[in-house]
């Protein structure tokens, strides 16, 4: 027809040559390549799981609570013979004892304490600073120790011989009694029966070097102050320490739950006289046991087995404390003097 004689289909322009077809250079094939297993959720970044482990692995950066009170204890460089006593009531006994001090550690919170006031002037007359400090320093330096705001540096505390005690209750013009503790380590037990021994006007407490606990902060602490009163010797060997006091004229009289009689019908409880506790559930040793004159008993009921030994002592000296007063009272009726040691 005429004007539709143009060629159908695509018509190549002659002007132009069709250039060489170009190729994706791989990017396709890599497409279709696997990319490996899935990451973990913790390894994603953005994940929730993912900032949960960052936080953990900054919180692991930091150093431990632990290792954070061992620097700031540190920093305080309390030498390894002195000791740290606190609590308000065992360290205001403690000044009113004289015990030496060589620094006082006080929070702003403390500072308001009547009891205190003797701590602060006692720390003046000897020279001793008083530092404020804050709660975290007392933790450290008490490890973890119930301070109550107040803690003091003292050195490390003197002991004296079984002699000396029996020498000093002498002295004081009464009849000597004097505790021994047989292989009791723990030292909550000891500052107990410190607490026991200046309620019931004990003289001193004896405990051997080994196997034995000894008058730490601990022992100063559940003392509440006692520790400061009631003097402590430290034998080498308890039970020749026993029987030196013996041949001065003391009676040894062992704590037992087998005993031979009860302690509310000891007979010698007004003479000069050593009361022996041994560890709760092995009791006394073998030759301490031989050692005593007589073995007593405290009546418990039997689904109990033992008594802890600071409880065990507490009641003996409590009994022994009553019986004296008896016979005191009796001497006084009948017109006699106080028996002597």
């Amino acid at each position: 027809m005429p004007g539709n004689d143009r060629r159908h289909g695509a018509v190549r322009n002659p002007g132009k040559k069709k250039a060489p077809t170009k190729g994706s250079g791989g990017v396709r094939r890599r497409g279709l390549e696997g990319k490996g297993p899935t990451p973990k959720a913790e390894d994603r970044v953005g994940h929730p799981k993912a900032r949960a482990k960052a936080r953990a692995e900054a919180r692991a950066a930091q150093p431990t609570r632990t290792g954070q009170l061992e620097q700031v204890r540190s920093r305080w460089a309390v030498p390894e013979d002195h000791e740290i006593v606190c609590g308000r009531n065992a360290v205001a006994e403690a000044a009113r004892a004289r015990v030496p001090i060589s620094r006082v550690f006080m929070a702003s919170s403390a500072q308001t304490d009547d009891r205190l006031g003797a701590v602060v002037r006692r720390a003046a007359l000897v020279g001793a600073p008083v530092v404020e400090v804050t709660k975290l320093d007392l933790e450290a330096l008490t490890e973890g120790t119930a301070h109550q705001g107040v803690a003091i540096e003292v050195p490390a505390y003197e002991y004296v011989l079984a002699r000396d005690l029996l020498a000093r209750a002498r002295d004081a013009g009464h009849t000597p009694l004097l505790v021994a503790l047989d292989q009791v380590t723990d030292p909550h037990n000891l500052g107990a029966v410190l607490r026991s021994a200046g309620a019931f006007g004990v003289d001193g407490v004896i405990v051997p070097e080994r196997r034995s606990a000894g008058v730490n902060a601990t022992a100063w602490k559940v003392s509440a102050g006692a520790a400061a009163r009631v003097p402590v010797a430290r034998e080498t060997n308890l039970v020749r320490a026993l029987r030196s006091l013996k041949q001065e004229g003391c009676f040894v009289v062992g704590l037992e739950g087998g005993g031979e009689t009860t302690i509310d019908g000891l007979a010698l409880a007004d003479v000069p006289l050593v009361v022996v506790t041994g560890a709760e559930g092995s009791g006394l040793s073998r030759l301490v046991r031989e050692t005593c004159d007589q073995l007593v008993s405290i009546p418990i009921a039997s689904t109990v087995e033992s008594l802890n030994a600071a409880v065990a002592t507490g009641i003996a000296l409590y009994e022994i404390d009553r019986l004296r007063r008896k016979a005191a009272d009796a001497a006084t009726a009948n017109g006699e003097g106080p028996s002597r040691g």
